[in-house]
């Protein structure tokens, strides 16, 4: 299932380890990220090595913020690709958090998953590869419920669907 990440105030260390295998990041304008395991004489070693690179797309700045720890405030990680959406405060940074979370509970949660597991696959592999990965999973899932049920509905612009759960 997909998980968002609201973040305020400072998110150190650990707190970078985790919220880089969040799918959705989202912070309050305060709020700041420092991979700081380099000043207590440690490599970050749950995860930030290996995935903040990939998340914000740059080897250099990844390198430079793991090698110096300086503080990455909320506006360049916005800028960087780090989190997606920057909120003026914590509470509209909470409102938006949830809103979007409805948002994604009110879809089908077989393509949800379907879509985050196809996202990972391509992630790690060619884009032929990707394309096969999802061509295959589509293929089984035009015989499911929730195909039909939300099919059926935008067919007749009737009521959202009811989706099975997973």
């Amino acid at each position: 299932k997909p998980v968002i990440a609201a973040v305020h105030g400072a998110c150190i260390g650990a707190g970078v380890d985790m919220i880089s295998t969040t799918d959705i990041r989202y912070a309050s304008s305060d709020a700041y990220f420092q991979i700081k395991e380099v000043d207590i004489g440690l490599a970050a070693d749950v995860g930030t090595l290996q995935r903040f690179p990939k998340v914000v797309g740059s080897d250099s700045l990844a390198r430079e913020l793991v090698y110096t720890a300086r503080k990455y405030p909320a506006t360049e990680a916005l800028e960087s690709g780090f989190i997606s959406r920057m909120l003026d405060n914590k509470e509209n940074l909470l409102n938006k958090a949830i809103e979007i979370a409805e948002n994604i509970a009110n879809k089908s949660p077989v393509a949800v998953q379907g879509s985050k597991i196809s996202m990972i696959y391509s992630r790690d592999h060619s884009v032929q590869e990707g394309l096969d990965h999802i061509a295959m999973h589509n293929k089984a899932m035009l015989q499911s419920e929730d195909f039909l049920n939300a099919a059926m509905a935008q067919a007749i612009k009737g009521d959202p669907p009811i989706f099975s759960k997973l």
